[in-house]
């Protein structure tokens, strides 16, 4: 029984890892940014967060795009057997258009 109490637990541990995802729209980046630490979302994400609205902040548009799950927020995943599973979610904003 503490074989398998130890793998599950093991299991829960490794399935909550951290990950990083960059979304770069070649636009330069400007000054200004949007940094949401605790992005709700549930059920391993298929309950995804709301929309972060960037166009009131970035008016000349989004340079870079990144979500991630930090070390946090993979810790209040697995005590919430991935019920909560939330995300950070950091916006760049543009300082101009896409340069051809």
């Amino acid at each position: 029984m503490r074989r398998h109490i130890t793998a599950a637990a093991a299991l829960i541990i490794l399935g909550t890892g951290c990950y990083h995802v960059t979304v770069v729209t070649g636009a330069p980046a400007g000054q200004g940014m949007i940094d949401k630490q605790w992005q709700n979302s549930f059920v391993l994400g298929l309950v995804p967060p709301p929309e972060i609205d960037a166009k009131a902040a970035c008016a000349r548009g989004v340079s870079k795009v990144e979500t991630e799950r930090s070390f946090l927020n993979g810790l209040v995943a697995a005590i919430t057997w991935n019920i909560y599973t939330p995300m950070h979610a950091r916006v760049t904003c543009a300082s101009g258009p896409v340069s051809h």
